[in-house]
């Protein structure tokens, strides 16, 4: 039985002093600077979960939101959080890119108007000034919102306000602003203590899509750490949902900056958007986005989307 401890101990020892494997690391680009919309991803580095799959992974906010896609398809970066619109666009322009999963699987760009405002419905916006920050994809999207009311872009005004949306719609400057996020202007707009109403483009005419997706080089689709990466995500996803005020609180000890009230609803608001299964794909999705994407003028043609999307097993 001596004997016996003895090794036990002997082998324990060994363990403890065998080389911990190092970890496998990973880049990943945001879209923005960090907020609630990555949750998961947060959620994921601050719980464990990237640490339980073997991986070191460096979340990197950009200097230019249009960049970490680019960066990716350069061998700059190992993934990217970028937009469904934006993945149509850039495979258009012949950008190596391929999607892998879904961090959040609904739009959250909207049409926002004030409560107390003229705007009761679409119809109203008749002869009303629209505030916008980027043309193209939210040009394409207010049209068909338009259209599936009978009007047309020509029937309203439309003013660049920059990125100021909610300043240019409390002020009385417009009288909407469209692609305002849900999960952030509407509550933005009650702190400052107006109240606004969203009009959804996935109800009204424009077909669904993801907001948030990531994106790789498409060369580097084999890569596996991003099967891992999913995993972990998908694990932190379930963990979110299951215990969100224990992940917020994570989520502002790593960011304590961010601990104020927007970021606190735009945490609950934005919960049940999250994919809970981000490496799954609706190819019919895509198709039919692809499809709304070239009708608008947006892009040329309409690919297959096994050419720019791939289910990682």
């Amino acid at each position: 039985m001596k004997n016996k401890v003895l090794s036990l101990a002997l082998a324990a020892g060994l363990l403890a002093s065998a080389p911990v494997q190092a970890a496998d690391k990973l880049t990943v680009l945001l879209d923005w600077f960090t907020n609630p919309d990555h949750a998961p991803v947060i959620t994921a580095q601050t719980k464990g979960f990237f640490e339980a799959e073997g991986l070191e992974v460096e979340l990197i906010e950009p200097a230019d939101p249009a960049m970490p896609p680019k960066l990716v398809a350069a061998g700059q970066g190992d993934i990217a959080i970028s937009y469904q619109p934006t993945l149509h666009a850039q495979i258009e322009e012949g950008l190596p890119v391929a999607w892998i999963g879904t961090l959040v699987e609904t739009p959250l760009n909207s049409l926002i108007v004030l409560e107390d405002g003229p705007i009761k419905k679409l119809e109203d916006l008749k002869g009303k000034t629209i505030g916008y920050s980027v043309s193209g994809f939210e040009d394409a999207m207010l049209g068909q919102m338009l259209k599936s009311v009978g009007l047309g872009v020509d029937d309203v005004e439309l003013i660049n306000v920059n990125f100021s949306l909610s300043p240019a719609l409390m002020s009385g400057q417009v009288d909407a602003v469209i692609g305002a996020y849900r999960n952030f202007e509407l509550t933005q707009l009650e702190i400052e203590g107006k109240k606004g109403i969203a009009f959804y483009p996935e109800e009204n005419g424009v077909p669904i899509f993801d907001e948030l997706i990531y994106v790789v080089n498409k060369d580097k689709t084999g890569d596996p750490r991003f099967a891992r990466f999913l995993a972990a995500i998908e694990a932190a996803t379930v963990y979110l949902t299951n215990h969100p005020d224990d992940a917020w609180d994570a989520f502002i000890e790593a960011y304590p900056e961010l601990n104020d009230e927007l970021n606190k609803r735009a945490w609950a608001d934005t919960l049940p958007r999250f994919a809970k299964r981000p490496a799954s794909l609706d190819e019919g999705r895509y198709q039919r986005f692809a499809e709304f994407m070239a009708e608008a003028g947006l892009i040329s043609k309409v690919v297959p989307v096994e050419t720019y999307a791939v289910e990682i097993r």
